[in-house]
């Protein structure tokens, strides 16, 4: 059986973290509960990575990367900037059980005393707010929405939102479903950027 490249073995090591991370969070994962799942020793866990902090810093960039290449592929989409905009915040935000959404609340938390996390989290939230504020910057120049729209601060509270409706949707999941987190996100959405609500 050949040996596994050290970049597939990387990335083997990295999906399962993340598995891990979203099934039992930041404070229950452990290296041994990795290597284990991958039929490997933790030796080889901290060969590819020097500490279990390094571990958790790269699969936090590594599902950052991930997302982002999702945002792409959206933001690279036929339509209007108005249509590609709904779809931004449709896959930013928390839907069916929101996994996901699982590992960047625990980063956020890591991330208040972990330096090397928290450049990977405020990466992420840039990358994002970025892209929502140039599709409203699009929107705005077509003349779908007004000129008078501040496209940083409408991503900036549009993207803050979200956060809070995720952690609300992760925490109290049947006080908030996905249809009505949707139905809240479009109408605030419309209301930042001068649209009608429908």
């Amino acid at each position: 059986m050949p040996r596994k490249s050290q970049e597939v073995r990387r990335e083997e090591i990295l999906d399962e973290t993340a598995r891990q991370l979203q099934e039992r969070g930041l404070a229950g994962i452990r290296a041994l509960d990795v290597a284990s799942a991958l039929g490997v020793s933790t030796g080889l866990i901290f060969y590819h990575f020097d500490t279990m902090e390094r571990l958790l810093a790269s699969t936090f960039d590594h599902a950052a990367q991930r997302d982002l290449e999702q945002l792409q592929a959206v933001l690279d989409r036929p339509g209007s900037p108005i249509e590609r905009l709904w779809a931004v915040l449709d896959l930013y935000a928390p839907s069916g059980s929101a996994a996901g959404w699982t590992l960047w609340i625990d980063s956020w938390s890591a991330a208040l005393r972990d330096e090397q996390l928290r450049a990977v989290v405020r990466r992420l939230d840039r990358r994002w707010k970025r892209a929502i504020a140039a599709l409203v910057e699009q929107a705005s120049a077509s003349g779908a929405i007004g000129a008078g729209v501040d496209p940083d601060g409408a991503a900036t509270r549009i993207t803050a939102l979200l956060d809070g409706l995720a952690v609300q949707r992760l925490v109290r999941a049947d006080a908030l479903g996905p249809a009505q987190l949707r139905a809240w996100v479009r109408t605030f959405a419309c209301a930042e950027l001068g649209l009608p609500p429908d």
